[in-house]
């Protein structure tokens, strides 16, 4: 069993008179920051001031928050800490134009996810700790729990330690952002990323959307209309899985029917079939390999276009449109 780690089990000490640099102040970038300054850390922001000529929101975001806002070059060079909250497809390019001249012996590196360690996309010096401080949790509800005087569940792991103190830095930090409050794992880099991506390819995100679309469309294309079909495949998602989060599977089949339990034993593996346990594990393996990981990011370096282009293609499915249509009278009401 793993060890759950918890507030008594972390300290705030290692963060005092040091600096914490978040680059990047999206959505992660923004919550993290927020919780670590209202834990009384120093916190600055490395953003870039403009993009594509355009003034950058983040940038005057973070102004607002009243952060003391940098380039991320100068961000990188007065922080002890350098905490990268971009995203993925970015901390290669940024890192060595912009933050690697000013890794130091005594200075932290610092990731939420470990997707560009694991990669080689950024290759560290050896006289400098590395480590990861992540939520589980998307940002919104990062911060959320924060405020509610708890937190998100959280992981942190080490993968250079010079210093001999990049575990306890990394457990100031999770204590800063609320993690501990709620429980943190201790893992490796490899178990964060191999992990997350999984998660999200094969259950979380490409499991589970097109498992949503798979269902509405069957129903449609039998003759059932679409708002019925949404309200089945998708609407209800969220009601299940609160109850699923709320007390686990076993609370879900005690408060739904019968029938639906029975339907859940009978029919779930019919769908859910060996050959797609198979071709989770051909996906895991993908991940594994660095083979998902070279895909995205020769796609990303080509401008993203076939990402851009199933973002438009998801955004015109039935699905998608009748959805709006429904959200859109629930705000009438």
């Amino acid at each position: 069993m793993v060890k759950i780690i918890h507030d008594n089990d972390a300290d705030l000490a290692p963060l005092k008179d040091k600096t914490v640099a978040v680059i990047g102040y999206g959505n992660q970038g923004s919550a993290q920051a927020l919780c670590m300054r209202d834990s009384a850390v120093n916190v600055i922001v490395g953003e870039t001031e403009t993009l594509d000529d355009k003034p950058n929101p983040s940038w005057q975001r973070a102004l607002d928050d009243g952060f003391k806002v940098m380039s991320i070059s100068n961000a990188a060079k007065t922080a002890d800490i350098i905490h990268i909250l971009l995203p993925d497809e970015f901390h290669g390019p940024v890192y060595k134009k912009h933050i690697r001249k000013h890794i130091k012996a005594g200075k932290t590196l610092s990731c939420s996810h470990g997707f560009n360690i694991v990669f080689k996309g950024i290759l560290p010096p050896e006289d400098v700790d590395v480590i990861m401080v992540a939520p589980k949790s998307p940002a919104t509800e990062e911060r959320k729990a924060f405020l509610a005087g708890f937190g998100v569940p959280g992981l942190i792991a080490v993968r250079q330690n010079p210093s001999g103190k990049a575990k306890e830095i990394a457990l100031a930090m999770a204590k800063a952002m609320g993690f501990t409050r709620a429980g943190c794992l201790e893992c490796t880099f490899e178990q964060e990323t191999f992990e997350d991506l999984f998660g999200e390819q094969t259950v979380l995100c490409g499991g589970l959307v097109e498992l949503m679309k798979a269902g509405f469309e069957v129903l449609v294309e039998a003759g059932y209309p679409p708002e019925m079909a949404y309200f089945e495949c998708v609407h209800e998602v969220k009601l299940i899985v609160d109850l699923i989060y709320e007390g686990g599977i076993q609370k879900m089949n005690s408060i739904i029917s019968n029938t639906a339990e029975w339907g859940e034993y009978e029919v779930g593996p019919k769908i859910i079939t060996p050959k797609v346990k198979d071709a989770m594990r051909k996906a895991l393996k993908d991940v594994e390999s660095g083979k998902f990981a070279r895909k995205w990011l020769k796609e990303s370096r080509k401008g993203s276009v076939n990402l851009k282009a199933k973002r438009e293609a998801l955004g015109q499915h039935p699905m998608e449109v009748v959805g709006r249509q429904i959200r859109a009278m629930f705000e009438r009401a």
